[in-house]
């Protein structure tokens, strides 16, 4: 499994303040528009806007809490697995003799990420935004993974063992 509860990553650095200027100024539109006698309509149309703004600022971090809460990830003598999903179970599964690009990203305390295949160079903008995922879906991957190392080795083991 990956690493459990809230967890900042790389791209909050941006996403962050993004989401508190968002955040604040549909919070303070929506307050300024309520306190006023502007029409029903002007009063319902900041709505949506303020719920992506308490999203992308507070409920992205438990959504992806949540979501790695159900991801468990497998490898066998011919496959690795993914098994994810907030609101319905999804299955990944990865032939290893097929894959060819497998990456270990590694931290200072073993832990990491395992990436099957190519990586969008677009998919970046994504990072911790789960549901609704935004932009093209992440490359498979075991992440935030204790002992990555131990797993890489594991899975480039049974790749190089004859079919």
């Amino acid at each position: 499994m990956p690493r459990q509860g809230l967890i900042l990553r790389a791209e909050d650095v941006y996403l962050i303040p993004f989401s508190l200027l968002w955040g604040g100024f549909v919070i303070f539109w929506e307050v300024s528009v309520l306190s006023t006698d502007a029409p029903f309509f002007f009063k319902l149309w900041g709505v949506p806007f303020v719920l992506v703004g308490l999203y992308i600022m507070v409920g992205r971090f438990f959504a992806d809490a949540r979501q790695r809460g159900k991801t468990y990830y497998g490898v066998t003598n011919e496959r690795v697995i993914i098994v994810s999903g907030l609101l319905s179970r999804k299955v990944k599964s990865l032939n290893l003799r097929t894959l060819i690009d497998i990456s270990l990203d590694e931290k200072s305390d073993g832990s990491g990420t395992i990436t099957f295949g190519a990586t969008n160079p677009m998919s970046w903008w994504s990072g911790g935004m789960s549901f609704p995922r935004w932009g093209p879906q992440p490359t498979p991957s075991f992440e935030l993974i204790r002992e990555a190392r131990k797993v890489y080795e594991i899975i480039r083991s049974v790749q190089r063992q004859p079919a």
